[in-house]
């Protein structure tokens, strides 16, 4: 049974706040992670295409913000942009640096490493967006409809990139692999609720996280089987981003997203 926001209980109404401000953080940085790689990408026609798919996701999570902005929660430019690092529920992984270097200096920037996490971080919120359309909270089941519509295609994109690569020359499998473990080291909390497991589960806003963890891992397998390569594991993560625990690298990220909002709060994002 389908509920809205004036039937909810405090208890409800926290419960689904913290899912919207995980999917929302998490977009919201990747997003800013795929903006950095304009103009560096591969190719031309590689720089357009992932562009696309940034702007996509910053589009997913400006509507999750807007949900949390008709449940009180604040403005949406205020939600992605006036938050400090300790306050934001992203995973680690999606704060992580492209690479060495700064983008408008001399970014040094590995390509494997963000098809390896594209891919990966695509695919699990594929699981969780397949999810997210039964859930009892129907203007979250209306948004992950919109949402999977491009996912779609962002899937297929990186995976195609990932198995390309992963079929290519010796160097080229070298740098996956690679990329492979260093995303895997941060992976531990993309499916991880942090302290709302219980309370998801009690008002069925989303499936458990270990439930959607296997699902990922089976869709996964049939990839890397086919490519003649180890199935990646998941590491224990020493921090998780869900309870606030971040990196320096998020620290960076917001100051460099939140510039202009700082010079004006009232330009509309």
């Amino acid at each position: 049974m389908s509920t809205n926001a004036v039937e909810m209980t405090p208890a409800h109404k926290e419960a689904l706040a913290e899912l919207l401000f995980q999917l929302a953080d998490d977009d919201f940085l990747l997003s800013y992670r795929g903006s950095e790689w304009l103009g560096l990408a591969p190719h031309i026609e590689e720089d357009v295409a992932s562009s696309s798919i940034s702007q996509d996701t910053m589009g997913h999570a400006k509507m999750y913000y807007g949900l949390l902005e008709e449940l009180g929660y604040g403005k949406i430019d205020d939600l992605a942009h006036g938050r400090s690092a300790k306050e934001r529920k992203n995973s680690i992984l999606v704060e992580r640096e492209n690479g060495a270097g700064y983008y408008m200096e001399t970014p040094r920037y590995d390509w494997a490493y963000a098809v390896v996490r594209n891919y990966f971080y695509t695919l699990a919120k594929k699981v969780k967006v397949d999810s997210l359309k039964k859930t009892t909270y129907q203007p979250l089941a209306e948004v992950a409809t919109k949402v999977s519509m491009e996912l779609f295609y962002h899937h297929i994109h990186w995976r195609t990139w990932f198995t390309q690569l992963l079929s290519s020359s010796d160097e080229a499998k070298e740098r996956m692999n690679k990329a492979i473990e260093g995303v895997m080291a941060d992976f531990g909390d993309v499916f991880s609720y942090g302290n709302a497991s219980q309370s998801f589960k009690e008002f069925a806003l989303i499936e458990d996280a270990t439930v959607l963890k296997q699902r990922w891992e089976a869709a996964l397998e049939e990839v890397v089987k086919a490519l003649h390569i180890e199935s990646p594991i998941i590491q224990q993560p020493d921090r998780n981003g869900r309870l606030g625990e971040h990196t320096e690298e998020l620290d960076r990220a917001l100051s460099t997203l939140s510039e202009v909002y700082r010079l004006n709060p009232a330009v509309p994002w």
